[in-house]
């Protein structure tokens, strides 16, 4: 049989609603660890970036801790990571439910993601403004939210809602602690006999429903804050007369 003929006759058995459902229990989950964890480890992130700053933070250490955290984990893959944390909690004796593993390690490498972004993003703001609004006697913090980083939402979005769709995916690798996912919801219905390519394929849909939608309201939120407005096309040119 043809790929397309077992999946013609999976089909009937594959769509029922307790299958439905399960899939979309697990699409809930992936939702869950990836955006709660991206929301957490950007706030945690923003203050990494924000300390620093010499302007804010003038003891050098305190810095150097900073950078050492975002270098650390911002280099070790994903999977380490994860069990790295499950492997902590399990140690400790906390007891932590799954999902709970899954949205600290999320968070841990989101913060390292954004931390660098955000760096980059205030770090695209001239210094004399700086230099300007401190002059005029203005808190640190207040140049911060009110000055520098209105300028500098420009340059730290686009590459956040890239991290935050990147870690949407790359939540699939906790399914090896068994936590229960899009793709570990795909996995275990295949070792129930159902067709990879009918299980996977709509694990690939699920993923890109997901995506798409982030992406959508990440482009929103990037027109909100920014100011932007989709590109129009250009007027055509009149024809030259005669």
């Amino acid at each position: 049989m043809s790929p397309w003929d077992i999946i013609v006759a999976e089909a009937p058995r594959f769509f029922t609603w307790w299958n439905i459902r399960f899939l979309l229990e697990a699409m809930l989950n992936t939702i869950v660890a990836s955006v709660l964890g991206c929301a957490i480890g950007y706030a945690f992130g923003f203050v990494l970036a924000a300390l620093r700053l010499p302007q804010l933070v003038p003891f050098a250490p305190l810095r150097a801790l900073c950078i050492l955290w975002v270098e650390i984990f911002r280099r070790i893959p994903f999977l380490v990571l994860l069990l790295l944390v499950f492997f902590v909690s399990q140690f400790a004796k906390l007891e932590a439910p799954l999902w709970v593993v899954a949205v600290v390690a999320v968070a841990i490498r989101m913060s390292a993601l954004a931390a660098e972004n955000v760096r980059a993003g205030l770090e695209s703001v001239r210094p004399t403004q700086w230099e300007a609004a401190l002059t005029m006697n203005l808190p640190p913090w207040t140049v911060l939210t009110k000055i520098v980083l209105p300028q500098a939402w420009r340059v730290i979005l686009p590459p956040s809602i890239a991290h935050v769709l990147s870690m949407v995916k790359e939540t699939s690798l906790v399914s090896q602690i068994g936590f229960i996912e899009i793709t570990f919801a795909a996995k275990m219905l295949t070792q129930r006999g159902f067709s990879a390519l009918l299980t996977y394929g709509t694990a690939l849909v699920l993923y890109f429903i997901l995506g798409w939608a982030l992406a959508t309201l990440g482009r929103y939120a990037e027109r909100r804050l920014t100011g932007r407005k989709p590109a129009s096309p250009p007027a055509a040119s009149p024809l030259p007369a005669g």
